[in-house]
């Protein structure tokens, strides 16, 4: 499905992660223990930068963490819906769907995905996840800061530089031995209201 078909309960604001201190939100453990999606293959990092297809430069940082169950979190970001329960940015129940969902919606005629691949030890796969889920509510405009600084604290990413940049943080994330990188476009409309109501309609349906 090639309609960025997925939804923000919030508006939608595809800014690069802006704006000042935010509340937490804290989804209870059953809703987490009901959609908790057990990925197969190699536990992976993977890192998502949106960037403007003009001047490429990034917009926003996500970062989807394949451990015990696949997390995606999303640090200051706009995304999120009723049914995937969240934990201050750290959206549970990613399935194939849903991570298609997730960079289709933030791809289209003004933003381009690129999307960078890590495996990893189970061990440094669950310290990210930990580390991701213990970080709280991320501040607007301060997405790649976040993610640079937890990224550095993983065993084999230590040289990883906290900063502000998406662009930095994808850079440096490139030069790992080991990644793998490929873009995602799409040429849909930038009329995020119309995204909405679609994707809303999609994962209501499948409830």
């Amino acid at each position: 499905m090639k309609r960025r078909t997925f939804v923000l309960s919030a508006p939608l604001v595809l800014a690069a992660c802006g704006g000042v201190t935010r509340e937490e939100i804290l989804a209870p453990q059953s809703a987490i223990d009901r959609v908790a999606y057990v990925h197969p293959g190699p536990k992976r990092l993977t890192l998502m930068t949106m960037k403007n297809t003009g001047s490429d430069n990034g917009a926003h940082t996500g970062l989807m963490i394949n451990a015990s169950q696949r997390v995606l979190w999303d640090p200051a970001g706009t995304f999120g819906h009723s049914t995937i329960p969240e934990r201050n940015d750290v959206h549970f129940g990613i399935t194939p769907q849903i991570e298609q969902l997730y960079i289709s919606f933030h791809s289209r005629v003004t933003f381009y995905t690129l999307i960078q691949e890590l495996d990893v030890t189970p061990e440094v796969a669950e310290l990210a996840m930990r580390l991701a889920v213990a970080n709280g509510p991320t501040p607007k405009a301060a997405c790649t800061t976040h993610t640079s600084r937890m990224l550095g604290k993983l065993p084999g990413l230590e040289h990883i530089r906290t900063g502000l940049f998406p662009n930095n943080l994808s850079d440096q994330f490139g030069q790992i031995p080991g990644v793998r990188s490929r873009e995602y476009r799409e040429t849909d409309s930038d009329d995020k209201d119309v995204a909405a109501a679609e994707i809303d309609q999609l994962l209501t349906a499948n409830q």
